[in-house]
C-alpha cells in the first residue's frame, strides 16, 4: 500500500482486512466481535473498505490438481512488438486466455511472465502453439515440480508492522 493510501486507514481498518483475507466467510457478528464494534458500524466499515479499493473481490481459492490441471507452468515471453496498439492487442488476448492465471509486463531479459496451469503435456504443447501465432519472439516454459509456498494473504497485521 503507498503510504498515503495507508494513512486512510486505522488500525481497526487493518483488523478487518487481515481477518477478511485470512477467513472470507467469516460473519459480520463474529468480525465485529473481533475487532470491539457493532455488526451494523463493522459492516459500514467493509462497504467503505470495498467501495475504496481497498478489496478488490471475495473469491473462493480453487484446489488446480484436485479439479485435474496437474501442470503449474511458468512461461516467460519475449516480443518484437513495440507499437502500443499492438501491445495493448497482444495484452487484450492474453487476457482471454482461460490457461493464464496471471501474467506480468517485467523489467529484463523477457518482456512477460506468465503463470498458467494446463492439465496434461498435450494441452500445454496446445498453448504454446497460441503464444507462438500471436508475435513472441521467444518462450521459456518452466513446470513447477512442486508448490513450497503459496499464499494470497499481505502482511498488513497490526503484530507484523
Amino acid at each position: 500500500m503507498r503510504d498515503f493510501e495507508r494513512r486512510l486507514l486505522d488500525s481497526v481498518d487493518t483488523q478487518i482486512l487481515d481477518i477478511l483475507q485470512r477467513e472470507v466467510q467469516i460473519s459480520n457478528a463474529e468480525l465485529a466481535r473481533r475487532v470491539n464494534l457493532s455488526p451494523p458500524a463493522t459492516h459500514t466499515r467493509i462497504k467503505r473498505l470495498e467501495s475504496e479499493g481497498f478489496i478488490d473481490k471475495q473469491v473462493a481459492i480453487l484446489n488446480h490438481e484436485k479439479l485435474g490441471f496437474d501442470l503449474l507452468c511458468y512461461v516467460f515471453m519475449s516480443t518484437n512488438i513495440h507499437q502500443a496498439k499492438e501491445l495493448e492487442a497482444l495484452e487484450n488476448t492474453l487476457k482471454t486466455m482461460t490457461e493464464i492465471l496471471e501474467c506480468h509486463c517485467l523489467t529484463g531479459e523477457y518482456d512477460y511472465l506468465l503463470k498458467v496451469v494446463i492439465r496434461d503435456r498435450k494441452e500445454l504443447n496446445s498453448f504454446i502453439r497460441k503464444l507462438n501465432r500471436l508475435g513472441i519472439s521467444r518462450i521459456q516454459t518452466n513446470l513447477s515440480l512442486r508448490e513450497v509456498k503459496y499464499s494470497t494473504v499481505l502482511p498488513i497485521s497490526v503484530d507484523e508492522q
